[in-house]
């Protein structure tokens, strides 16, 4: 008589399917890059002059009166031009600021902490506007604001190391889609018919190792004072133009949607008066 192939009670099945599919629901949730929001970003409103802090007023204005709720607002640098420790400018722009009504998330520019008083304008930094490196989660994608002008102009800020403190931030992420914002972008620019080198290429070749290596949607940048997209090697990068008007450019801001891993951005520009 044959020998009867041996089975597992289905019980058993049962529950092994059961365990089984409990944990692949939990690893993909957490990983899920499902949702939409709106987000918007503004960039170099270099306040120290009245019409920059009207046209920051003005976007305030504009951005709060959208007809999609904003999750928060990204402010990518360059607040000042190298008067951050001015008092009462300083006490003016929060004040400015403070008129939008979603959140606000800062991360310095190049004019607001440079090498010179790097150790006094650090300190009025984090103490006025937020950490040199931060994360917030909006709808399950996490936003990391980072200072990257200490790694690409190679100063030291005390208790501060860009690269390392981002991969922390990148690991904590635990494979939640990421969003990144900085200041400087690390791609070149094309001004004045002219195309400019970004940052040196041994940096830039780090930077983007290790924007690779997780899962980042999107980086955006302001600085350059114009409206860009390149890459960080397979990580589109935005480049935001200005709420300053240097070069006879309009003030803009942008309004940045997130649909299920993919991000895509509208440019708004406009003048005080409308």
């Amino acid at each position: 008589m044959p020998i009867k192939e041996q089975r597992r009670p289905k019980s058993i099945l049962s529950l092994l399917f059961v365990v089984l599919y409990l944990s692949c629901f939990n690893n993909c949730a957490s990983t899920s890059e499902s949702g939409h929001f709106y987000f918007a970003q503004i960039t170099d409103t270099h306040c120290e002059g009245e019409g920059n802090l009207a046209r920051t007023a003005k976007a305030a204005e504009l951005i709060n009166a959208l007809p999609m709720e904003i999750k928060c607002v990204v402010h990518t640098g360059d607040i000042v031009t190298d008067i951050l420790d001015n008092d009462e400018l300083r006490d003016t722009v929060l004040a400015v600021m403070d008129l939008f009504d979603a959140p606000v998330h800062y991360v310095p520019g190049n004019h607001d902490i440079y090498p010179e008083k790097q150790e006094l304008l650090s300190k009025i930094f984090r103490e006025d506007f937020g950490p040199l490196i931060s994360a917030a989660e909006y709808e399950g994608v996490i936003f990391i604001f980072v200072f990257t002008e200490p790694f690409r102009e190679s100063f030291i800020v005390e208790g501060y190391d860009p690269l390392p403190q981002l991969k922390e931030q990148l690991e904590a992420a635990g494979g939640k889609p990421v969003i990144l914002f900085h200041h400087a972008p690390s791609a070149g620019n094309f001004y004045k018919n002219e195309l400019r080198p970004g940052w040196d290429e041994i940096l830039r070749d780090q930077w983007v190792e290790l924007i690779n290596a997780y899962n980042v949607k999107a980086v955006i940048t302001g600085h350059y004072h114009s409206d860009q997209h390149n890459w960080v090697g397979e990580v589109p990068l935005f480049v935001s133009s200005s709420i300053a008007t240097y070069g006879g450019r309009h003030a803009s801001f942008r309004v940045y949607e997130y649909t299920d891993g993919q991000v895509s951005y509208r440019t708004t520009y406009f003048l005080e008066s409308d």
